[in-house]
C-alpha cells in the first residue's frame, strides 16, 4: 500500500506502508512504515480504532485516525505521536476498508476474546512460563 508520510512541518514523502492482522492479537492492527530495504517502524493500535476512523474523527494521545477528503476524496489520515515528533499518515480508505473486511472474516467483531490464549498473556505479562 502506498502512503505519504509527514512530519506536520510540510515535509512528507512517499513510503510503503502495509497493514498487519494476526489472528492471535485478534484486537490490533500492525501499520508498518519504512523505506525498502530497511528495518520498518512498526505501530500497533485497535482494530477498532482503524474501522471507526473510516467515518469518523476518533482517537486520542498517540494514535488519532480520521477520514479525510482534501485533496483526495478517498483518503484516510493517521496521526502518529511518540517522544520524537509526530508523523501524518495518509492512506487510500478504499485499500483499508478492504483490509478490514477480510480481518471481521478471519475473526468477526465481539469474536476476539475465542481467539486470545488468555494462559500465555499471562505468562507474556508476569515472566513466567506454563
Amino acid at each position: 500500500m502506498a502512503t505519504y508520510v509527514s512530519d506536520l512541518k510540510g515535509l512528507s514523502a512517499p513510503l510503503s506502508a502495509d497493514l498487519h492482522y494476526d489472528m492471535a492479537d485478534p484486537y490490533a492492527i500492525r501499520l508498518s512504515i519504512g523505506v525498502p530495504m530497511e528495518r520498518p517502524v512498526d505501530w500497533v493500535f485497535a482494530r477498532e480504532l482503524l474501522a471507526e476512523g473510516l467515518h469518523r474523527p476518533t482517537g486520542s494521545g498517540d494514535v488519532v485516525v480520521m477520514p479525510w477528503h482534501h485533496p483526495h476524496p478517498d483518503s484516510l489520515r493517521v496521526v502518529l505521536r511518540n517522544r520524537s515528533g509526530t508523523a501524518l499518515v495518509e492512506m487510500a480508505a478504499s485499500e483499508v476498508a478492504t483490509f478490514l473486511r477480510r480481518t471481521f472474516v478471519l475473526v468477526p467483531d465481539g469474536a476476539e476474546s475465542h481467539h486470545v490464549d488468555l494462559d500465555r498473556a499471562i505468562s507474556e505479562l508476569t515472566g513466567t512460563s506454563g
